[in-house]
């Protein structure tokens, strides 16, 4: 308490309070999508599809590629790739931390991330279990996560463009 008032951490250091904003998102995105992947494992028997909503299955499928099954079959160059690009969206956050809400993507696309390198350590893929018609590949809350997350990285990369000089 300084002078009377009372304040958050968050309020004063504004670069520590974007890193622990991604960190929350973060955990709450593994959280969600380890157990989501796990009720779908012990509920749902591989090759087995469950109408969730009109167009909308659930499934137990298994996928060795990275979001949505893209580069199937090629674990090392996957793991590679995930390395790679969350070593650049780390530096990307780090260069930015203090643009308004950049901490959102940055914690969506690292809880995607590590959601589906978790199974990937534990199983050597990755469940999928949202299936949507006419061929959508199924897929899981990471990799939503990851594709909301780059949609919002280009969003705010972008009215950042605009809004510089």
């Amino acid at each position: 308490m300084a002078g009377g008032v009372d304040r958050a951490a968050g309020a004063e250091h504004p670069v520590l309070r974007s890193w622990l904003l991604v960190g929350l998102v973060a955990l709450v995105v593994v959280g969600v999508d380890q157990l989501t992947k796990h009720i779908v494992e012990g509920s749902i028997t591989p090759g087995e599809e469950q109408r969730l909503l009109p167009g909308v299955q659930l499934v137990n499928t298994r996928n060795q590629g990275v979001a949505f099954g893209f580069l199937p079959g090629r674990h090392l160059g996957v793991t590679i790739l995930i390395g790679v690009a969350l070593v650049v969206l780390l530096v990307y956050f780090a260069r930015h931390v203090t643009r308004p809400l950049i901490w959102l993507p940055t914690g969506l696309l690292l809880g995607g991330a590590i959601g589906n390198i978790l199974d990937r350590v534990r199983h050597g893929e990755v469940t999928d279990f949202v299936k949507f018609p006419l061929g959508w590949p199924p897929f899981n809350l990471a990799d939503a996560s990851i594709t909301v997350g780059i949609l919002l990285l280009f969003l705010l990369a972008e009215q950042g463009r605009r809004s510089s000089p």
